[in-house]
């Protein structure tokens, strides 16, 4: 089955490069798609340096905008989600990702950090359902669009949907993986605010979800 890694971007300069580093040196990948989220910096730049396809987005508009971008630019039957921030990232984490949904295990995996960093840790051992690490087949997304995902709902809506629709899923630990938290990127209170209207989004995906409002 085709595989395309979806990789939305939104001043990653800093990071991407090493993530791509991993992603282009594997056969087991068809596509590694970049979206550029209205970037400021050289995020696109550094994506093109890879090889990377790109797709720049005018203006940001958000995670689940340009993931869902990143889907309906590819035909691959398999799509993989990873940040654009992660530390440590090593192709053993993309194939443990992967080989439950290529095997039929799963119609889709949520990586969950483990022995990456204390705080990330425990952020995902708390809320697993908000890792942004995962493997879907291509029809999981089909079946999303009739879903509302506002910015960062996107990760817990394909998990709320996963419940509603029955579809398998299976949590894999990634060891030694981590990423970059909002408030080291951005400063401490852009980063908060940051998370703030992260947690807003999750809310109100959670709300509308529950009122089955879509």
């Amino acid at each position: 089955m085709s595989v395309a890694a979806i990789i939305p971007a939104y001043n990653e300069g800093k990071t991407i490069g090493n993530v791509l580093k991993v992603l282009m040196a594997m056969k087991d990948l068809d596509e590694v798609i970049v979206v550029n989220d209205g970037s400021g910096d050289n995020t696109a730049t550094v994506a093109r340096n890879y090889n990377a396809r790109v797709v720049d987005l005018p203006k940001n508009s958000g995670k689940s905008i340009a993931v869902l971008t990143g889907v309906k630019n590819t035909q691959a039957e398999i799509i993989l989600m990873l940040d654009a921030d992660l530390v440590g990232l090593k192709e053993l984490h993309v194939r443990e990702l992967l080989q439950p949904v290529y095997s039929g295990e799963a119609a889709m995996t949520i990586g969950i950090f483990k022995n990456g960093r204390g705080a990330t840790d425990l952020a995902q051992r708390i809320a697993p359902f908000l890792s942004g690490q995962r493997a879907l087949k291509r029809d999981v997304f089909d079946k999303l669009e009739k879903y509302s995902v506002k910015d960062y709902g996107l990760e817990i809506a394909l998990t709320l949907m996963a419940e509603r629709e029955n579809i398998r899923v299976r949590e894999v630990e990634l060891r030694n993986l981590t990423h970059v938290m909002k408030e080291e990127k951005r400063g401490l209170l852009a980063g908060f605010l940051s998370r703030i209207k992260m947690y807003w989004d999750i809310i109100y995906c959670v709300i509308k979800f529950r009122l089955e409002v879509f």
